[in-house]
Parts: C-alpha cells; structure tokens; sequence
C-alpha cells in the first residue's frame, strides 16, 4: 500500500481543516515547498496537493506555489481542488502534476468525466468525499443526494482507474479511518482506492492494508507527529 503524505494549500501556507471546516484552520508551514521537499527527503513516492482556496473558489487559485512545488520534487505530484472543467484541468497538467483529482465534476457532469479519462487516463483520479455515506460537493460546502457506493459503480463504469474516498467527520479529527465505508468501495477488477481522513497511527495504515486499500493520504498525523513517515514507508510499504 502507498502511502501519499498531504499539503493542504491555503493562502500560499501549508495547512490542515478539522471536518473540512474552513474556521477550524491550523498552519502547520508558510513554505509548501520545503515541506514538499521534507516529504519526498522521508521517501515519499507521491504527494498529494490540495488547493483549498480552489476547492472554495471552484477554479484552481495556488498554482503559482502549485509549480513551485512540481519543480523542486522528482516524485509525482498529484493536485485536487476546483477542477471543474477541461480548461482547469488542461492548465493543471501545465503545473507539472501527473494526475488530477475531481470531485465535484463527477456528481455535477459525468460526462465530461468520460471524456477527460478518454483523453488522459489514468492520469484522472476521482475524489469521492462523504459524510455519513453521502457524497459532499463544492469544497465540502454542498452535499449531493448520491451515495458514495453509487459514485464509484458510476466512475468505474467510466473507466476510472483510481478512488481516493475521503470520509470528512474523520478528515483532520485522528480519530481512525472509516474502514467499513472505505472498504464497500473495494470490488474486484475495479478502481484502486485510496483511503483518506481519520489515520492517526501506523496500525490504522495496516488495518487498511489488510482490507485491500492500495493507498493511504496521512496529514495532520504527519504535522503533529502522530506518524513518521519514513518508518511508516519503512514498515507498510517495504514490510518492515
């Protein structure tokens, strides 16, 4: 199982949300690059961005910091955060990510869904966020009336090679992850999916192993120093 370690961008800072609320803010660095750096430097094999202000505004805002950060990593970077249209994503892929991340645009329009994984395919990932099973839209702020489990029939269906499913209660709380709603998305032959939200300890990131998840997104624990993430590589990863 890879483990992808976050930069949650905002304001051009590196920080972390509490349940996806915008008030409960924490800074953890004003130097996303360097963190990046730190990331890569513990072995991390892929990071994960994430452009809150975008997610917000529903258009990508940090992709100065964005660039920056694709610049100063070799390993691939892969961005979420108000990619709503082919342009967005087009103009995501001119920052130097590899793969781009889409949420709302699943819900909202499928079909340009199908079209953007015909043209880049695997590159296209789909974030599926919920709460209580249900899938949330426009950066956390809206919630659709689709279950997650029905998302990702639909996005297989499509062709969708990958899954990160968030589950926002958890998201930024170190509580643990949502292993039975994470694990219903696991089918045979389908999407990989990548558990996010609620990982607080190295034993959360084997139970999730276990369960046939092909990776995990770890933030807060990372910034408090619940999880070292070179160890962490060391044992999920590499098998101790």
């Amino acid at each position: 199982m890879q483990l992808i370690p976050a930069i949650d961008l905002r304001d051009g800072r590196c920080v972390r949300l509490v349940q996806g609320d915008f008030e409960q803010t924490t800074v953890y660095g004003d130097d996303p690059v360097a963190v990046a750096q730190q990331w890569e430097a513990a072995g991390a094999s892929r990071i994960h961005i994430v452009d809150l202000d975008g997610a917000k505004a529903g258009r990508p805002t940090q992709t100065s910091t964005i660039a920056a950060i694709t610049k100063a990593v070799s390993v691939p970077v892969q961005l979420g955060g108000g990619l709503r249209d082919a342009a967005s994503v087009a103009a995501a892929f001119e920052l130097g990510v590899s793969d781009v991340i889409l949420g709302t645009v699943a819900v909202r329009n499928p079909e340009l869904v199908a079209e953007l994984v015909g043209q880049y395919g695997k590159a296209i990932t789909i974030g599926i966020d919920a709460r209580n099973g249900v899938v949330a839209t426009e950066g956390w702020l809206a919630s659709s009336r689709q279950r997650a489990t029905e998302l990702a029939e639909q996005m297989a269906q499509l062709g969708v090679a990958r899954i990160i499913y968030t589950d926002i209660s958890r998201d930024g709380t170190l509580s643990e992850p949502n292993y039975a709603q994470t694990a219903a998305l696991v089918t045979p032959a389908g999407p990989a999916i990548v558990a996010s939200g609620g990982i607080a300890r190295v034993e959360h990131l084997a139970r999730l192993a276990e369960l046939g998840i092909s990776g995990a997104i770890i933030g807060t624990a990372l910034y408090t120093g619940h999880i070292d993430l070179a160890s962490a590589i060391q044992t999920i990863e590499h098998g101790g």
